[in-house]
C-alpha cells in the first residue's frame, strides 16, 4: 500500500511539474508576439486613441465613414475622436493636422483636400511614428502607409457611359467639379476620357470649379447653361453641388444630372427624377479599415514600413472600396435604415 502510494505521490508532482515548465517557458515562446492571443480577438485599451481628419468636417458624406471608423473601434476596445476643417480650406486643415499630430495619436486616418499642401504634415507624422491611412481622397508622395478609396477614375467612366445611356450617344454635357482634389481629379479624367474615346457625337463643353458648395454649384451651372442652352447633361463630381444643380433644374427634368454619394437630399433628388443617378461610395468601408490597418500598424502586426520593406505582413498600398449606380428604380435601398 505504501508503495502504492508513492508512486501515486510521484506521479502528482511530475505532472505539477510538467504544468507549471509548460506554462512559463518548455512550451512557450517567451518573445512578445502580438498575434499570440488572436484566439481571444484583438484587443486595444481604451486610452488608445485614433483620430480622424477630414474636411467639410459638418457635411453628410462623413458620417458612413465615421460610423465605420467607430464601429471598428468598439470591436478593438479602442478610443476615437472626429476632427476636421469646417470649411473648404486647406490652411485650416493643415492646422488640424498639425494639432492633431502634437497629441502624438496612436494613429491618424485622414482624407486629404490637397495633396501638395498635406505631404509635409503627412510625412512628418510617419516619421513621428504616427502610423498615417489615408481614405477617400489621398496623397500620392506621401509617406502614408495606405489609401481606402473609391477607384475614381473608374467612378468616372461609369459616368460616361451612363450619361451616354442617358442622353442617347449623342449631345453636350458640362463638369462641375472641385479641380484641385485628387479624387476629383481623376473622376473628371475618367469622364472626360471615355467620352472622347468611346462617345465622338457628345462634347465636354466646360469643366468648372463648384468648391462644393450648392449655391456656387448652381450659379456655375447655370453660367454654363446659359453659354450652351442646347446643353443636355451635367456630371457633379461631389454631393453639394450635385444637389445645387439639382435645384436650378428642378422645373425641367429633361436635363440629365449625375451626381456623387447618396446623401439624403440627393437620394430624395434620384427619387423625384431631379438627379438622374448617383453614384454610391463604400465609405462605411473606408472608415472601417483604416480604424482596422491603423490598429495594425500601432501593434506592429505588420513590417511595413513607408519605405516598403519587404516581408512580414504588409498592407495593401491601395484598396478598392467599391462604387454602386444608383438610379430610380434601387435608390430606397440606399436610405438610411
Amino acid at each position: 500500500m505504501k508503495r502504492i502510494l508513492v508512486i501515486y505521490g510521484l506521479l502528482i508532482v511530475t505532472f505539477m511539474l510538467f504544468m507549471f515548465y509548460s506554462q512559463n517557458n518548455g512550451f512557450r515562446n517567451t518573445a512578445a508576439n502580438p498575434w499570440d492571443e488572436m484566439d481571444e480577438g484583438l484587443r486595444g485599451t481604451i486610452d488608445e486613441k485614433y483620430v480622424m481628419v477630414t474636411f467639410l468636417s459638418g457635411i453628410e458624406y462623413w458620417k458612413t465613414a465615421i460610423k465605420g471608423f467607430e464601429d471598428a473601434a468598439e470591436a478593438l476596445n479602442v478610443s476615437v475622436e472626429y476632427r476636421g476643417a469646417t470649411q473648404y480650406d486647406v490652411n485650416e486643415q493643415v492646422t488640424v493636422l498639425e494639432q492633431v499630430i502634437a497629441k502624438k495619436p496612436a494613429g491618424i486616418a485622414l482624407t486629404v483636400m490637397n495633396a501638395e499642401a498635406l505631404t509635409g504634415s503627412i510625412n512628418k507624422a510617419v516619421e513621428a511614428g504616427i502610423p498615417v491611412v489615408l481614405f477617400d481622397s489621398g496623397a500620392e508622395l506621401s509617406k502614408a502607409y495606405s489609401f481606402l478609396a473609391t477607384d475614381n477614375y473608374n467612378a468616372g467612366v461609369t459616368a460616361a457611359n451612363k450619361m451616354a445611356e442617358l442622353i442617347g450617344g449623342k449631345g453636350k454635357v458640362g463638369v462641375i467639379t472641385l479641380p484641385k482634389q485628387l479624387n476629383h481629379q481623376e473622376r473628371t479624367i475618367g469622364f472626360q476620357e471615355t467620352i472622347n474615346r468611346q462617345y465622338p457625337q457628345i462634347e465636354v463643353v466646360a469643366i468648372k470649379d463648384g468648391k462644393g458648395d450648392q449655391l456656387l454649384s448652381g450659379k456655375v451651372a447655370e453660367e454654363m447653361y446659359r453659354e450652351h442652352p442646347d446643353l443636355q447633361g451635367f456630371f457633379v463630381t461631389e454631393a453639394n453641388g450635385g444637389v445645387g444643380v439639382g435645384k436650378l433644374f428642378e422645373a425641367n427634368q429633361n436635363m440629365k444630372i449625375i451626381s456623387f454619394d447618396i446623401d439624403k437630399g440627393t437620394l430624395d433628388m434620384v427619387r423625384n427624377g431631379t438627379i438622374s443617378a448617383t453614384l454610391a461610395q463604400g465609405t462605411w468601408n473606408m472608415g472601417y479599415w483604416s480604424m482596422q490597418f491603423l490598429f495594425h500598424l500601432h501593434h506592429n502586426m505588420t513590417e511595413q514600413s513607408a519605405t516598403d520593406v519587404p516581408g512580414g505582413l504588409p498592407l495593401p498600398k491601395y484598396v478598392d472600396t467599391g462604387i454602386t449606380v444608383v438610379t430610380k428604380e434601387n435608390v430606397d435601398s440606399f436610405y438610411a435604415k
